[in-house]
């Protein structure tokens, strides 16, 4: 539940043009120590450590819905009746995405980062 509250500051302006990038927001935490890193951000949902280097992850799960006129699978609920265009058809489409960031630190301080997933942007 807590991993929820943790991608407000980091993912809030995905969806607008203006603001920072996740890169500039990011880029942000090389140098902090770890325990700036995890007071800013929370308790990571995962971390692992193999030569010398710790890597904190950070992931959100979230859904979104897409309007009706949203283009959907090859074949749509009725069948092969063409592109499977779900508009007119008065659908939602909910998909879920993800966004997970991971943190690298040597020596207590984070050396890099990287994100991956359909909802980091």
């Amino acid at each position: 539940m807590r991993s929820a509250l943790l991608f407000p500051p980091l993912l809030a302006l995905t969806a607008c043009a203006v603001g920072p990038t996740l890169d500039q927001r990011l880029a942000t935490y090389i140098g902090k120590t770890e325990l700036q890193l995890v007071s800013t951000l929370g308790v990571p949902t995962s971390s692992f450590e193999t030569g010398g280097v710790k890597f904190l992850q950070y992931g959100e799960r979230r859904v979104i819905a897409l309007p009706d006129s949203y283009p959907g699978p090859p074949f749509g609920p009725l069948g092969p009746l063409g592109p499977g265009y779900y508009g007119g058809f008065g659908y939602t489409s909910y998909v879920p995405v993800r966004c997970d960031v991971t943190f690298a630190l040597q020596n207590g301080r984070v050396t890099s980062y990287s994100y991956r997933g359909d909802g980091c942007s």
